[in-house]
């Protein structure tokens, strides 16, 4: 397994460990950004508010383990994220958002930020955000899986998808081992969330990404001195190259520059009229990193 340590970083004051983009690993099929933050407690105070900011060519899912999180977007929309719902937002051709803790609130924040990069047919799409309260549970042996995205051992969670993805939260008993089906023609990712297990005889890190290339039929998790909870990525071999910069997926530097301007000048992203304060700026443009095609993203 190729394996990715986390680079801690700043989301609106938030510290966050980055996983995806890394040098050595751009994406894991479609999957081109991950973010983990947490778990941490508070009494007072709003761990995460993040102002109003802009994307276009991808989508954005948040999963949550511990805690809330209130999305607000440009289309009007707002939802509220939990352990076991997920916000699912489609960029498409532009959209702002905010995410922020709600006034009422369990003291607790631990959760997973992720993008999609959205195909070329559909990355100009209109924007769209969809809330899913629930989502489908599955046995796989002595373990259990949350299916957010895609199928995993038969079983479907129906989402704004479009590109083949898997994404799935494990849970892992102590001590035993699961056999984990996987898809052939796809790419795989195990990011061990908060005890650290074993994957084939392999000891898998908490925060960290260990990456599998495609040909696998399953792969064995063994659960820590703890249950385990492990998140699961696949996708097809995303075989589009793309660029990425601040908050935008696309494929030339001109693209990125009309983004920038367009969100400078109060154009194309709209307003998120039910978040109370200013919207964040954009970073001076210094140019945007390339990320090629490639059969193994």
């Amino acid at each position: 397994m190729q394996v990715l340590a986390p680079r801690a970083t700043d989301l609106g004051g938030l510290e966050v460990r980055r996983l995806l983009p890394q040098r050595p690993r751009r994406m894991v099929g479609a999957w081109c950004f991950l973010d983990l933050f947490g778990p941490a407690r508070f009494s007072e105070g709003r761990p995460m508010d993040v102002a109003p900011h802009p994307h276009c060519g991808l989508q954005t899912v948040t999963w949550l383990l511990q805690g809330e999180a209130v999305h607000k977007d440009s289309l009007d929309s707002e939802a509220v994220a939990r352990p076991g719902a997920l916000n699912l937002m489609t960029s498409g051709s532009g959209i702002a958002h905010s995410e922020e803790t709600p006034v009422r609130n369990s003291g607790r924040l631990h959760g997973v930020q992720l993008w999609v990069a959205l195909p070329d047919a559909h990355r100009n799409d209109p924007p769209a955000f969809d809330h899913h309260a629930e989502r489908p549970l599955v046995e796989i042996g002595p373990a259990q899986a949350m299916v957010m995205l895609g199928e995993l051992a038969g079983v479907s969670a129906q989402a704004r998808t479009f590109t083949p993805l898997l994404g799935a939260e494990l849970r892992l008993p102590a001590g035993v081992d699961a056999e984990v089906p996987l898809r052939r023609d796809f790419e795989h990712a195990l990011v061990p969330l908060d005890v650290p297990c074993e994957g084939d005889g392999e000891r898998l890190a908490v925060d960290h990404l260990h990456y599998l290339e495609p040909g696998r039929d399953q792969v064995v998790l063994r659960g820590g001195s703890g249950t385990s909870r492990v998140l699961l990525l696949g996708g097809a071999p995303f075989d589009e190259p793309i660029l990425m910069w601040w908050n935008f997926v696309a494929r030339t530097r001109e693209e990125i520059e009309a983004a920038r301007d367009d969100w400078q000048d109060g154009r194309r992203f709209g307003q998120v009229r039910r978040y109370a304060g200013a919207r964040l700026p954009a970073p001076e443009f210094a140019g945007a990193r390339p990320v090629a095609a490639n059969p193994m993203s």
